[in-house]
């Protein structure tokens, strides 16, 4: 990995710059014990230079109060809300919610900020779980330069940072994914994936290039803002049919991207299966609302949560020694979009 977060401004840093203990600093700065003006003066002007802020964490760890956690994602809201915000982010909470629950955790859901919106700094927590960070993430960065700890559900995109995470094998699930498309006729597949720089698109391109140089297959990858949602599908299914007509399967990995395109391939006058498989990542209310209903992946996400809680909690209580926590292997929901009748 490469470079680790700044570290953070400590009670120590401001006693050494203020030239008095770390006791007088704490009672300075909390309101406890007997500091003179002139101190307590110097200790606040030290802190301020440094630009030290309390560690809500450490200091709830001391008093036995109780911690709070938030669950975010960093995708955009047409990515990971759903239909009636019934989507990947509120299927991780449900579960995450009560695991934390057992821990004595309360759990705060945070929906996907805008820039400018609410700074995550107003916050009162002490750890988060943040789903499928993209490379040089703002909403990742801002929580590690509060001193947080975090735990990501999916790799984090890049090398930028080092951060305990879940890993969702988005590799080996592409493989589960276009090893059925090929078993149900596909033989000219295109891959459809965001253009942000996150691990589960990297992984899926990784997957799809060695599946086609081994069938000798020319690989088609398209990339779309996912901000676009369902319009985002449409417009790179019109495109790649225009640009290249002879295929006949698309692998669409974010699931709202897979409706659009569904609609465009029907408006087109083709028919999915029979013409055109379609297939998605995420085996969510999308996939199965869609019409005709998206062959996809069971991501395990129960247990993807029950994981990430256990090792935020783990590093919550100072046990940082586990980095990574594997899911199960995607499992097949096989549906209309892929099941063509054998000729």
């Amino acid at each position: 990995m490469a470079d680790s977060p700044t570290p953070r401004i400590t009670i120590s840093d401001v006693a050494r710059q203020a030239g008095v203990s770390r006791t007088t600093v704490s009672h300075a700065l909390n309101g406890r014990g007997q500091v003179d003006p002139a101190t307590r003066l110097k200790v606040e002007e030290a802190a301020r230079a440094l630009g030290y802020r309390p560690n809500r964490h450490a200091q709830r760890l001391r008093t036995g109060g109780a911690n709070m956690i938030a669950l975010m994602s960093s995708m955009p809201a047409t990515v990971s809300g759903g239909p009636s915000r019934l989507g990947f982010f509120m299927e991780v909470a449900a579960v995450a919610a009560s695991s934390a629950l057992e821990r004595g955790l309360a759990m705060v859901l945070v929906p996907p900020l805008k820039s400018g919106q609410t700074p995550l700094s107003s916050l009162d927590i002490d750890g988060a779980l943040v789903i499928e960070p993209q490379a040089g993430d703002p909403l990742l960065a801002e929580l590690l330069a509060q001193g947080l700890p975090v735990v990501s559900i999916g790799r984090p995109g890049g090398d930028e940072v080092d951060v305990p995470y879940v890993d969702l094998l988005s590799g080996p699930a592409t493989q589960v994914l276009l090893t059925h498309m090929q078993a149900a006729g596909a033989r000219r597949i295109a891959l459809v994936v965001g253009s942000s720089r996150r691990t589960s698109y990297a992984q899926a391109e990784q997957a799809y290039a060695a599946m086609a140089e081994g069938y000798g297959m020319p690989p088609v990858v398209l990339r779309m803002d996912e901000a676009l949602g369902e319009s985002g599908g449409y417009a790179a299914a019109q495109q790649l049919l225009a640009e290249h007509p002879q295929l006949d399967a698309l692998l669409v990995m974010v699931d709202t991207f897979a409706v659009g395109a569904a609609r465009y391939v029907q408006e087109a006058g083709l028919r999915i299966p029979e013409d055109l498989i379609l297939a998605t990542r995420y085996d969510g209310l999308r996939a199965r609302s869609c019409e005709p209903p998206l062959t996809a992946l069971d991501l395990h996400l129960e247990e993807v949560a029950q994981q990430a809680v256990d090792l935020l909690f783990e590093h919550l209580r100072g046990d940082t020694s586990r980095r990574m926590a594997s899911s199960p292997l995607p499992a097949l929901a096989i549906r209309r979009s892929t099941q063509r009748q054998p000729r």
